[in-house]
């Protein structure tokens, strides 16, 4: 992945954030080069165009809170109400991965186990919200993998990012197999 690639999926990462959890996003420092990138300026808010492109002047450093001058779009993301998703949103954003890949995930792990950090398969032995078989593989993400969402969820992740790259990889191949 370039540098642009890199920044602007970084930058879109935040504003999904920001637009999920409702507030605002900090941005601690940024630098853009090149201006098919748009760039910041001290003291100024960002504009993205529908493009998804930035819109503002010369490359500089700023340190400050971005605000996002579009408006939301009628189906954007809301915050997930439910614990285990909250936590499992927070991983992915920290992975840098995409509001779409979380959906992926949800859509995904809704089917293996409605999210419940409980879930048991009596017929196979699959265990917990990404239903790990057998089950004591997750013990390699934490002692507490019985009782503790986000073990689970974190263990999931790193499975799913080792076998299929990333959620969406996951939720098709379940799609076509009815297993992942």
């Amino acid at each position: 992945m370039d540098s642009k690639s890199a920044l602007r999926s970084t930058l879109v990462t935040v504003l999904a954030f920001a637009s999920v959890t409702g507030g605002t996003a900090s941005v601690a420092s940024a630098h853009v080069e090149d201006d098919s990138l748009g760039s910041w300026r001290t003291g100024a808010t960002a504009a993205i165009t529908a493009e998804g492109i930035w819109t503002t002047g010369a490359s500089a450093i700023v340190t400050g809170t971005w605000h996002p001058a579009v408006k939301p779009v009628k189906s954007s993301p809301r915050r997930p109400t439910d614990r285990n998703k909250r936590i499992a949103l927070g991983l992915v954003v920290q992975r840098a991965w995409s509001i779409r890949e979380f959906r992926c995930l949800d859509s995904l792990w809704t089917r293996e186990s409605n999210w419940n950090h409980r879930a048991y398969n009596r017929s196979s032995g699959a265990y917990g919200i990404p239903q790990a078989l057998p089950a004591g593989k997750m013990r390699g993400a934490g002692r507490d993998w019985r009782y503790n969402p986000a073990t689970q969820i974190r263990w999931g992740l790193m499975y799913i990012k080792g076998r299929y790259g990333k959620p969406c990889g996951a939720w098709s191949h379940f799609r076509s197999h009815n297993w992942y």
